[in-house]
């Protein structure tokens, strides 16, 4: 199986591409706009960018935006220079297809190609698929627990290959059940991009230092009364799953289970320039041998974002998030009505070994603010500073954190 994940992963990527992204619309239809954004960032992880975004936005007839390719330079002190194109679709009803290529001086590469569709067939189902190979080589490593120190950081590259498929029923407008598949093949980690300790040389007994072949079976309740997927401004939403993985690796116990529930919940002021997210969420992995990049973590840009992505891993996770985000400003931005918004939030969370070893002096809170950018109803761009004891962490991306 090893042997042909990552061709055919490349293979569906390229093909999917060409069919999917058909020839631009024709200017007299579309409205073409660009515009230069300098990119500076610091990632706790990743290290320092310098360079140039120069995203062009193209809009139909009717002012909506249909396409947005980004390409990218930017130098960073880890991988050196690196260069990005990515393309965005967009069509009614919040389908979305996504195409993203990126080759750095060092190491890292990233291939993807994703399309979902929430309303297919007249909204009686959703289907969505993706396929991606990436290297990242910043990715770090402390250990498994709740207690892990800063002193224990080490650095590897993961060399990985990712097949997913989802289809999912209505049962009524707020109310779906699907039916979801994953392969992952995880190639044995590789020494890092940083001078910090390699991992396989700190952690060789580990689970998954030497790769991992993953089958993975979900099945998911979603329950979501939100007034947008993307750029949502009320409702509710929640999520649970039960999911059983095989690893075909030699040499360890194939089966183990995952289990999941998330809560998000958004109350907006009467003129919906202050709305106020809360997001709960608890995992539980329950198997030997898991793979510790399989297991649940703390950290990075979706959660307790005052650490580095993957800060904290174990088998287990209680998470918290509250964020007020705050409306400042509306204009246009290159043919199109954009928004901006600032939003302080706080994270806390836990990961465990077992439910009897839960502590609250175990959990990590994080504070921080975050800077939004949003051109409804598809596109968000984001920028999140959170603190923490070990001296904060800065993210960005191209959605909400929840």
């Amino acid at each position: 199986m090893k042997t042909f994940v990552r061709p055919l992963a490349v293979s569906l990527i390229l093909v999917l591409f060409v069919s999917l992204f058909p020839s631009l619309p024709d200017r007299v239809e579309a409205d073409i706009n660009y515009f230069f954004i300098p990119a500076v960032s610091s990632s706790k992880n990743d290290g320092n960018d310098f360079g140039l975004i120069a995203p062009v936005l193209i809009t139909g007839p009717d002012g909506d935006l249909k396409y947005m390719i980004a390409p990218q330079a930017i130098y960073n002190t880890i991988v050196g220079m690196r260069g990005t194109v990515s393309l965005f679709r967009y069509e009614p009803g919040g389908k979305e297809l996504r195409g993203i290529a990126s080759w750095s001086e060092r190491i890292e590469r990233r291939f993807q190609l994703s399309y979902v569709d929430p309303g297919f067939s007249n909204g009686r189902y959703s289907i969505g698929f993706s396929a991606m190979y990436f290297k990242n080589a910043t990715v770090r490593f402390f250990g498994l627990g709740p207690t892990t120190v800063q002193g224990d950081e080490t650095n590897y590259t993961a060399p990985e290959t990712r097949l997913n498929w989802k289809f999912g029923v209505y049962a009524n407008e707020v109310t779906q059940i699907a039916v979801s598949q994953r392969l992952r093949y995880m190639q044995p980690i590789q020494q890092g991009a940083t001078d910090l300790p390699f991992t396989g040389d700190s952690f060789p007994n580990v689970p998954g230092v030497d790769g991992a072949t993953i089958l993975g079976q979900r099945i998911s309740f979603h329950y979501d009364t939100r007034n947008s997927l993307v750029t949502p401004t009320d409702g509710m939403a929640v999520t649970a799953y039960a999911e059983l993985n095989y690893n075909f690796h030699r040499g360890v116990d194939p089966l183990y289970s995952r289990y999941g529930i998330e809560v998000k919940k958004m109350f907006a002021s009467e003129s919906k320039r202050a709305i106020l997210v809360i997001r709960g969420e608890l995992q539980a992995t329950i198997g030997s041998d898991v793979p510790f990049y399989e297991q649940s973590s703390l950290g990075g840009q979706n959660n307790l974002r005052g650490f580095g992505v993957d800060r904290y891993i174990d088998k287990q996770l209680i998470a918290f998030s509250v964020e007020e985000r705050i409306h400042v400003l509306r204009t246009r931005l290159a043919g199109v009505t954009a928004d901006f918004e600032i939003a302080p939030f706080v994270d806390t969370g836990q990961v465990f070994n077992s439910f009897k070893d839960v502590s609250f002096k175990d959990y990590r809170i994080t504070p921080g603010i975050g800077f939004r950018g949003i051109i409804r109803p598809n596109v968000v761009g984001r920028i999140d500073y959170g603190y923490s004891k070990e001296g904060g962490a800065i993210f960005a991306g191209l959605d909400f954190p929840y």
